[in-house]
């Protein structure tokens, strides 16, 4: 059974669109094209792999299973090529590890700086994404190691504690809120607040537990860093939700720190990886370097 890297990416692309046509346009091919390159596919395996409905398509079970495999194999394909590229320009080989929010800027930068600084052939892409994403991608083989919260991944993830994530409401010294030794999210849904810029993980993660209380945040400000959303929080522009760290690392103390009730604001990180031992070298050392640098195992 042959099996053509074009043919896999139209496959992707028209299984993620859930359409012929569109995912056609993804991969720069013409429907006609796209259509008989679908056709010689399910030809090839001798099995259906799209149901064609009226508006798009849905995936049979044998199309859900070669989606999972066509994913991994142009991954695979990617770290190839980025390997190649990286022997071009000097640099050995690349790994993509994905990041929720407050790992990407709180956690992992000592982390990955001592890291590249042992091994000055590597390189790093760390992209951030809510942990809900970072399980699918890191489930389908699209990326190699993430880090994210533990409750949010399936079992099939394999996963190594990294560090406690909480977060906090912070508030200006003095709001009447400052009062009390926790609070509920949904006693502050109704206040202004400040947040993160940008396509922030923790800003998306924090407006969809509002929606979940019927609340629709009201912001008057979002910022590109945390320590810029605590200066406005300590002038009285709002309030905030920022992970504990981050609150605790802030030196002015014209902020107030309120552990919430919520369950959802207590985190476990991990770092994860669909399987260690499948990753490629690099992404192995990697691991294992965030495995080694996390609070837990200096306990």
């Amino acid at each position: 059974m042959h099996f053509d890297l074009v043919d896999l990416k139209l496959f992707v692309a028209v299984a993620e669109a859930r359409s012929i046509t569109h995912g056609a346009a993804r991969a720069h091919l013409a429907l006609a094209s796209a259509s008989e390159r679908i056709k010689g596919l399910e030809e090839a395996a001798g099995v259906e792999l799209l149901r064609r409905e009226r508006r798009g398509v849905t995936l049979t079970a044998a199309g859900e299973s070669l989606l999972d495999h066509a994913r991994l194999v142009l991954r695979h394909v990617e770290v190839l090529r980025g390997d190649l590229l990286g022997f071009a320009r000097g640099v050995r080989a690349n790994v993509r590890i994905l990041a929720n929010t407050s790992g990407l800027s709180e956690h992992l930068p000592k982390a990955l700086a001592s890291f590249l600084v042992a091994h000055p052939a590597l390189s790093i892409d760390v992209e951030e994404h809510e942990s809900v994403e970072i399980a699918q991608l890191i489930a389908s083989g699209a990326a190699d190691i993430g880090v994210a919260v533990e409750d949010m991944l399936p079992d099939t993830i394999e996963r190594h504690p990294f560090c406690q994530d909480n977060l906090v409401l912070i508030v200006r010294r003095g709001d009447p809120l400052a009062r009390h030794r926790r609070i509920a999210f949904a006693d502050a849904v109704s206040r202004d607040f400040v947040g993160l810029s940008g396509a922030s993980a923790l800003h998306d993660h924090v407006t969809k537990h509002a929606v979940q209380l019927g609340a629709r945040l009201r912001f008057r400000a979002r910022m590109r860093t945390f320590d810029a959303v605590c200066d406005l929080v300590a002038a009285g522009v709002g309030v905030a939700v920022i992970p504990e760290a981050a609150a605790r690392r802030y030196k002015n103390t014209a902020i107030h720190a309120l552990p919430m009730r919520d369950a959802w604001t207590r985190r476990q990180l991990v770092v994860c990886a669909r399987s260690i031992k499948t990753l490629p070298k690099p992404a192995q050392r990697l691991f294992e370097h965030l495995r080694q640098a996390a609070p837990a195992a200096r306990s």
